[in-house]
């Protein structure tokens, strides 16, 4: 899956990033866009920087000091499951961003 470094910095308004660097050698920098638990299990949905019509990507995330792991959803059941969540985080998202 994809090897990840923590990129936060302090000069950004507080906009979260992180880099991904996939098997293949391939790497792209990502907005962190919410942090979230689904049945005691962590996620993380980023936004590929400079692409907005990329879709947004979802991992398990857990962390280990300084490190992150990305680990991929690959099964259908717990992905729906994600999915819907973050639906509703991204609806309260938007709404809130009416006010």
């Amino acid at each position: 899956m994809a090897n990840t470094k923590n990129d936060f910095p302090s000069d950004m308004d507080d906009i979260e990033m992180i880099d991904i660097t996939y098997e293949d050698g391939t790497s792209c920098s990502c907005e962190v866009i919410a942090h979230f638990d689904v049945e005691d299990i962590s996620y993380v949905a980023l936004l590929p920087e400079g692409d907005e019509d990329s879709d947004i990507l979802v991992y398990r995330y857990s962390e280990n000091g300084d490190d992150v792991e990305l680990c991929e959803i690959t099964d259908e059941d717990e992905f729906n499951k994600v999915a819907d969540v973050l639906d509703e985080i991204l609806d309260d998202l938007e709404f809130n961003s009416e006010d």
